[in-house]
């Protein structure tokens, strides 16, 4: 138990607090500064703020974890349910351009001042609790989204699952997508480990998707240990398809004929896959006609996954920011067809398993355009730039670097002929330094042919 005094003095700072802080972006720095950490996994201090706040929600709640596809699958379900009728919050981390964009209502953006209002309340619940930034801001969105008279919440795990601050809420429906090796250092360095700490979101009965065509036996474990409900492909759904149309069947329903998915890419399928058994494993609780289905995958929007932009030279934004998303990109990148020349504009996280993404890609990439990115964590453009240099075979491509991300596509779209191709990808950060500058269009170094004026 704090004692009065203490308890007074952290009450009057959390009031002093509450009345500088007037925008988000003073919120947003403020949660920045609390906590000597970045990453502290660990539930007890969330779980403790969230006791205080009364957090609790009132409908259906789907949870999605996994290395890749998170994003993917999150806007599918709330883009399924939202034609169906249902009034949906979806939360996702991290954001392209706006940190609104990490809290949706009915596919919008939550407008600043709700969110200004939630984190007022989680810093007056927090009292002498050091909350990181992810946690703050997390426990913020989970408030708006839990009185936004909702009738299902579809929630983004930021990192592994067990310890992770969206943990604090049971789910009634759990899906974890692709599990690969990432963030070795906090997760593990092998999938079974990795899957062990995405399957700490399963619950007791409930519905457990798994969409990874080859999960870890330790997910599978971990259910079945727990008692979760656990939908396997292959065993309790599966799809197949050929270049017009897709089919899908669970345990007690078929779809046929399905049009592909709004979000391109071999691997959505897999996404979209899970995504209806998900819905099937729900169906008493949130029924969705097969009109809903069809619509919501035609209309689903995602910035940022494998998003072409119309207009020449072809442009592609992918926050394909760790290997297996990486080979992923470069396997889509292969089915577009033939293009001149390929130009890639790469900025990424320092922490990541650099050599194998730019390996992957150097067959496909004739230009590089390596970007410094505004975080600590970035990997340093010149020193991307030294990575790809100590391993390319490519004795015909050539680099430059540049200090932001917007100054290197222009640089690619001033040397890119119309024929051609730009790529855009590595973290969020590289994909939204280019949306922040508003809608992208291109227009080529390298002009058609002038017209023939003799005449």
């Amino acid at each position: 138990m704090m004692p009065r005094a203490a308890l007074a003095w952290v009450t009057i700072r959390s009031l002093m607090t509450t009345l500088h802080m007037t925008t988000l972006p003073d919120w947003l720095a403020h949660c920045e500064r609390l906590h000597p950490k970045a990453i502290a996994l660990g539930l007890e201090r969330v779980r403790a703020v969230a006791a205080r706040m009364g957090l609790r929600f009132d409908c259906p709640v789907f949870t999605v974890a996994g290395t890749n596809g998170k994003g993917s699958t999150v806007a599918m379900l709330e883009s399924i349910l939202t034609q169906a009728g249902f009034r949906t919050g979806a939360y996702t981390s991290p954001h392209l351009v706006r940190f609104e964009e990490r809290c949706r209502i009915r596919g919008e953006p939550a407008d600043a001042s709700e969110l200004i209002a939630a984190f007022a309340e989680v810093e007056s619940a927090r009292g002498d609790v050091e909350l990181t930034y992810f946690e703050f801001t997390t426990l913020a969105i989970l408030r708006v989204l839990s009185r936004a008279g909702l009738d299902a919440a579809i929630l983004e795990v930021g990192l592994g699952g067990r310890l992770d601050a969206v943990n604090v809420v049971d789910a009634d429906c759990v899906i974890i997508t692709s599990i690969d090796i990432d963030h070795a250092e906090l997760l593990g360095d092998t999938r079974e480990q990795i899957g062990l700490e995405k399957a700490g979101i399963l619950r007791t009965g409930r519905p457990a998707i798994i969409s990874d065509p080859v999960p870890p036996q330790s997910v599978i474990d971990r259910a079945i240990e727990i008692g979760a409900d656990p939908w396997l492909p292959g065993r309790d759904y599966n799809h197949a398809g050929d270049r017009q149309q897709w089919a899908w069947a669970g345990r007690g329903r078929r779809y046929a004929g399905l049009a592909y998915p709004a979000l391109r890419g071999a691997n959505q399928l897999i996404n979209a896959s899970g995504v209806l058994a998900a819905l099937e494993a729900m169906r008493p609780r949130l029924p969705v006609t097969a009109q809903a289905v069809r619509t919501g995958l035609a209309l689903v929007e995602l910035p940022g996954r494998f998003q072409t932009v119309p207009g020449q030279p072809a442009l592609v934004l992918d926050v394909a920011h760790n290997p297996h998303a990486v080979a992923a990109l470069a396997l889509n990148l292969d089915a577009m067809g033939f293009y001149p020349a390929t130009h890639a504009v790469f900025g990424a996280m320092a922490d990541k398993d650099l050599t194998l993404m730019l390996q992957r890609m150097d067959p496909l990439v004739d230009r590089w355009y390596f970007t410094d990115l505004p975080t600590p964590r970035a990997a340093a453009a010149a020193a991307l730039q030294a990575a790809w240099q100590a391993l390319t075979r490519r004795g015909d491509a050539a680099s430059r670097v540049f200090a932001a991300p917007a100054q290197a596509l222009q640089a690619a779209a001033a040397e890119a002929t119309p024929a051609d191709r730009i790529i855009v990808f590595g973290s969020f950060y590289t994909v939204g330094g280019v949306l922040e500058q508003g809608p992208v269009r291109l227009q080529a170094g390298r002009p058609a042919p002038a017209p023939d004026m003799r005449h």
